[in-house]
């Protein structure tokens, strides 16, 4: 019996059915055993991308999502990738390799205080000292990181407990077959092999069993759920912003629709939320939701903070029904206190809610949905005619998006991966139904697509997987093209090239009169995915962009992925748009 098979067996309990890791001798013998216990074991060529794709497939699938890297700077390597998983509330186990227990801290090849460098960063950090510590402290990995506000856990497994005893104990005993030659090498034996006994003994005392169906979290009263019903029948101009947070539990999402229908508030989707009630849902606003905010007389939000997003609070007018609810305390009051603050999960809370209101009058808030449908309208005929405008140089991207939105298959999956040219794509495109809309989150991550992509398409092998890249983010992970031929993970990139970094450079010129480090190239992406196997072309204008789009259906249909650059002109689509 070795860790890595005990891993293995709790990673096979607990649901897992990919293990993403990057080559190291300090971790081989836990994607060896997770192998040979069935799971897929998806190999990256930079370790940030095995918490991306983990984060991914924990979004999308609701189970843990599962990561291995090696010591040392394995470990270092994913530390933006833990940290935007913490603040987007994605539950995953980062499993890091350690130098040998008796040599931590004798300068080991790369041993370092691990623990101390990620504990403010994942909801619970652990180094396994014993072999009959390895299920336990594993199986508490799981439950913590999906108790009540979900995150990620770090498990610190050093080597010599993830090797067979025997193999382990012939690295430590090596000589010990000639007699002692002192009494500084008899002390030095006998603490080896009091050492070594420890870390073995009853090896096989604890197996993996069955996890709990559900992990813990807040829970709403019934009382809760109707005093926010009284209120929503006492306004006329209702709005809810639904969040990633609600999305927690994939296998309710039916049942939240459902209530989502009953309750018949005007709603606006954020985060994972996009695409929750599908392309074109009457009660969905997409634009002006500023001034939305400033006229609703109740607002509720479900799973969504008063963060930068929402100006700290101040997009809600003071008058206003302020209604809150959220799995953790600190976001529910954070920068504005509400006037019903519901400690609890939001998908059950708004399911509970659709049922207490499923009976009201279908037209109850008709007036005030025309009127924002209206303005929603104007918003989109204004995108219409900056989509006709022809640049000098390039395509104009609010045409691109809106030649390729129906273009989209139904079932496609949208990761999003860049700030100005993904900012368009949140404007134009229309993520076709739940979980279909994949971006970092709130700690505005670039290089999230290699790693997003690949755990999507894991989860969902059916459907299109679009990452939707600025010129600048692509190279942060377009390496993964590789992994994406080698283990026949077929997705489509889509690069919109203006040799910028455009959000930033748009005001940093205008504020400072400098473009200076906002300077890019035209590279030829396309080429460097040619080169790790995949397909790809360059593109200048549409004819040659709705060719491109045919060409990369038709390629991950045959299991090619397929890269699109697309070299699009410098728009001022969404000037002074920066957020800091």
């Amino acid at each position: 019996m070795n860790g890595g098979k005990l891993i293995a067996e709790v990673l096979v309990k607990q649901g897992v059915n990919h293990l993403f890791t990057l080559s190291g001798g300090h971790i081989a013998p836990i994607f060896v055993e997770a192998k040979k216990a069935g799971i897929r074991i998806i190999d990256v060529r930079h370790e940030v991308n095995t918490v991306f794709a983990a984060d991914a497939v924990a979004r999308l699938s609701g189970v843990p999502g599962v990561a291995t890297v090696t010591a040392g700077p394995g470990v270092t390597n994913t530390i933006t990738a833990i940290k935007n998983a913490q603040m987007a509330q994605s539950p995953l186990i980062l499993l890091g390799g350690a130098a040998a227990t008796i040599l931590k801290g004798r300068g080991s090849l790369q041993d370092i205080d691990q623990i101390s460098v990620v504990k403010s960063i994942v909801k619970w950090a652990v180094s396994v000292q014993t072999l009959r510590d390895m299920v336990p402290a594993l199986e508490k990995a799981f439950r913590i990181a999906q108790e009540g506000v979900p995150g990620p856990v770090f498990v610190e497994c050093p080597i010599d407990l993830l090797y067979e005893e025997e193999m382990v104990r012939g690295w430590y005993t090596q000589g010990f077959d000639k007699p002692a030659r002192n009494l500084t090498e008899k002390a030095t034996r006998w603490y080896i092999n009091r050492h070594l006994n420890n870390v073995f003994k009853d090896k096989d005392k604890h197996r993996a069993s069955q996890p709990d169906k559900e992990a813990p979290y807040p829970k709403h009263t019934a009382s809760q759920v109707s005093k926010a019903a009284e209120q929503l029948k006492k306004s006329k101009k209702p709005l809810m912003l639904i969040g990633s947070q609600t999305l927690l539990n994939p296998a309710k999402l039916e049942a939240l629709i459902e209530a989502i229908e009953n309750i018949g508030v005007p709603v606006y989707l954020s985060g994972m939320a996009r695409g929750l009630l599908g392309k074109g849902h009457p009660l969905q606003m997409r634009h002006k939701r500023r001034m939305a905010l400033k006229d609703a007389d109740l607002v509720m939000l479900s799973g969504v903070p008063c963060d930068f997003r929402l100006d700290y609070g101040r997009h809600i007018r003071g008058g206003a029904m302020h209604i809150s609810v959220n799995r953790s305390r600190e976001d529910l009051v954070l920068n504005k206190k509400p006037k019903l603050g519901v400690l609890a999960d939001p998908c059950d809370f708004l399911i509970a809610l659709g049922q207490e209101m499923k009976n009201q009058a279908a037209d109850v808030y008709d007036e005030w949905k025309h009127a924002l449908g209206a303005r929603d309208m104007e918003r989109e005929e204004d995108i219409d005619i900056q989509a006709t405008e022809e640049f000098e140089t390039g395509i104009n991207p609010l045409t691109l998006f809106r030649e390729l939105d129906p273009m989209l298959d139904d079932n496609s999956v949208l990761v999003a991966d860049g700030g100005d040219f993904v900012g368009t794509a949140a404007y134009t495109l229309k993520p076709r139904g739940p979980l279909t809309w994949l971006d970092p989150g709130v700690f505005g991550t670039l290089g999230v697509g290699g790693g997003f992509a690949m755990g999507a398409k894991l989860v969902k092998p059916d459907s299109e997987v679009w990452i939707i890249w600025g010129d600048g983010s692509s190279a942060y992970s377009i390496a993964e093209f590789d992994t994406y031929t080698r283990l026949g993970i077929p997705v489509i990139g889509l690069i919109g090239n203006d040799a910028s970094w455009a959000q930033i450079a748009r005001d940093q010129v205008d504020f400072l009169g400098d473009d200076v480090a906002s300077v890019l190239a035209y590279s030829d992406y396309d080429v460097v995915a040619k080169g790790y196997g995949a397909d790809g072309m360059r593109v200048e204008n549409m004819r040659e962009f709705r060719e491109a789009v045919a060409k990369a259906k038709q390629s991950v249909k045959n299991g090619k992925s397929f890269l699109i650059n697309a070299i699009i002109g410098k728009s001022d689509f969404r000037k002074g748009s920066i957020s800091v």
